[in-house]
Order: structure tokens, then sequence, then C-alpha cells
């Protein structure tokens, strides 16, 4: 769960939650936590960062879901919130960046419908590791048609009654992401 991030694993739940309340205090990063509504159990957290309102960019990061919610439609709802809310107020420019060698995130971004944008090499230190930093974004023009996929993909017809996907969110995004070609 740690390998990509620059902080943690933590050596105790109270160093833990000292890091947390930290991050509360914070407005860059914007940290939220990712609750499930019916339990009220904390299930993972991201944040916005690299906020630039006079630029209309702003970043989502900061991502870390348990195992109870990674692969749920609950962690892909989650996405789809923040992204929504990023439009709403008016960002032309939504970013994802990622170590290069997080397979799972760069999987992930894309299937949200995020156009990969290149590598950028030698971008951070961390860990003792230099990073090289895979870049993806949506822009504002291709967001209307990115969460009407989100809204077929995420209405409860789209499930069985064993909760599998009718349809995969990977095939509504794909067609709306930008290829290098149109860069």
């Amino acid at each position: 769960m740690w390998t990509y991030l620059p902080y943690g694993p933590f050596k105790s739940p109270e160093i833990y939650g000292e890091w947390l309340t930290d991050c509360a205090r914070s407005s860059d990063p914007l940290f939220f936590a990712i609750v499930d509504p019916n339990t009220g159990d904390a299930l993972g957290l991201a944040a916005y960062l690299r906020i630039v309102p006079e630029g209309g960019s702003i970043e989502v990061g900061h991502l870390n879901f348990s195992l109870r919610l990674q692969r749920t439609p609950a962690a892909t709802e989650s996405m789809f919130l923040m992204m929504r809310t990023a439009f709403a107020l008016g960002y032309r420019r939504y970013e994802w960046k990622c170590d290069a060698l997080n397979a799972k995130s760069r999987s992930a971004a894309q299937r949200l419908g995020m156009s990969f944008e290149g590598v950028f090499r030698q971008a951070t230190v961390y860990k003792g590791r230099s990073r090289d930093t895979a870049w993806y974004s949506v822009l504002d023009h291709e967001w209307p048609a990115l969460e009407r996929a989100f809204v077929h993909w995420l209405d409860p017809t789209n499930f069985n009654d064993q909760g599998r996907q009718q349809v995969r969110l990977s095939e509504l995004t794909a067609p709306l992401r930008s290829s290098p070609s149109h860069f």
C-alpha cells in the first residue's frame, strides 16, 4: 500500500493518527476521507493538490485505498465525485500523476478516462530512489462525455445480482481518451 507514496508505512496507529491530523490541517494538499456511507468506516483517502485556481488546474493524489475499497464501485465513485467537483468548481484541467513504475495506478488512470501525456524523467526523489513520473489528465471539454460514461457505469442496472458489472468502465472511457497523436 505504501510503496509508491512518499510516506508510510507508519510504525504505529498513533503515529499514523498524528500524520492524519496534520493532513487535516492542510489546504494544499486538501485531504478527504473516503467513507462507507452504510458503516461510517473510513476506507481510504485522497487529496486535491497543486491547486491553481488562476490557471484552472488541480491534481488528485495521495490515493490510498484499503483492501475493502480497492476494485469496488465505491472506489470508482469516489474518483468520479472528485472529478465532477473539480469541474463544477470551474477547473479546466484535472491531473493524475504517479510513479511511472506503478502499473496499477497507471492502469487506473486510463480506466478512469484520463489521457496519458508522458513521463517526466527523474522528476523527484523519495524513499531513497529517483522517480520518473507518469502524467495523465482530463480537460474540461472532455468532461461531459466522460461524466456520461461514469453515470452509465455507476447505474445499478449495470450490475447483476452478484454485483458484477455488465459493461466495463474501460470500455466506456477508452474511446474518450486522447491519444498522443492529438497533442
